[in-house]
């Protein structure tokens, strides 16, 4: 009987890669008169509910899904949350 599973993805740039978006924001914020804003960072936040044997498979199962899908791993690094769904929900 498979489980069922709130995840929540943060997908960021590495730390090495220039991030136009947020030094677009960050500039924008000071021209607002912000002053005490820096090194702002733009990424990617999701949410999707997904069906497994137990936490363990669907840890590897958000893994590979971020991997191959979610996040570019060349420039950009992930992070994911996974929360136990007590009541039954259907996922198609």
């Amino acid at each position: 009987m498979s489980q069922t599973f709130q995840s929540r993805i943060y997908v960021t740039l590495r730390p090495s890669v220039l991030d136009p978006a947020g030094t677009a924001v960050e500039s924008g914020l000071k021209q607002l008169g912000y002053q005490g804003v820096g090194g702002v960072r733009i990424g990617k936040y999701i949410e999707l509910t997904l069906s497994a044997e137990n936490e363990e498979r669907a840890r590897e199962q958000l893994d590979l899904i971020c991997d191959r899908f979610l996040a570019n791993p060349v420039i950009e690094n992930y992070r994911f949350e996974l929360t136990p769904i007590s009541s039954p929900a259907s996922v198609e």
